[in-house]
């Protein structure tokens, strides 16, 4: 009986997880929400980052490609930023195109943890999560998951 009620708190422990990494609201720097929903029908990547990780600034490039052929939909949560204009100017001079939203604990705590920048969290067109990745993200490998392989370990 008490290894039944185990198994249950269990399996509703990781059916929240899995329904809260769905179900993630940001909001961009300019104030436009941002959802899951509305990207029905696309691959979506958001991607943890900060301007003084040397990984993350060697992806931008990757995911900028990415984003402007129209191959994926990447939003960017910029975490331990001392002010929001330091990472606006930032992303300009980067030539950041894609949605940039200012992180927080609260932010991450939607996707589950969140040990290491960068950090991204790829969702299939139907919206199920489809992969996450500590680490830096090459376009290749992107551009492999998209096309059904599983992102690196």
């Amino acid at each position: 009986m008490k290894r039944t009620a185990f198994l249950i708190i269990a399996l509703f422990m990781l059916a929240t997880h899995a329904m809260a990494s769905n179900a993630w609201s940001l909001l961009e720097v300019s104030g436009k929400p941002l959802n899951l929903a509305a990207y029905k029908g696309k691959w979506v990547l958001v991607n943890f980052w900060a301007t003084w990780c040397p990984p993350c600034l060697e992806e931008i490039p990757d995911l900028e490609a990415l984003y402007k052929e129209g191959k994926l939909v990447v939003i960017g949560v910029a975490m331990n930023y001392k002010n929001a204009s330091e990472v606006l100017d930032f992303a300009r001079k980067k030539g950041i195109t894609y949605p940039v939203v200012l992180g927080n604990e609260d932010t991450a705590s939607q996707f589950g943890d969140l040990d290491s920048l960068p950090t991204s969290f790829l969702y299939s067109p139907d919206g199920k999560l489809a992969g996450e990745h500590a680490g830096m993200l090459s376009k290749q490998s992107l551009i492999s998951a998209l096309q059904g392989s599983p992102l690196p370990d």
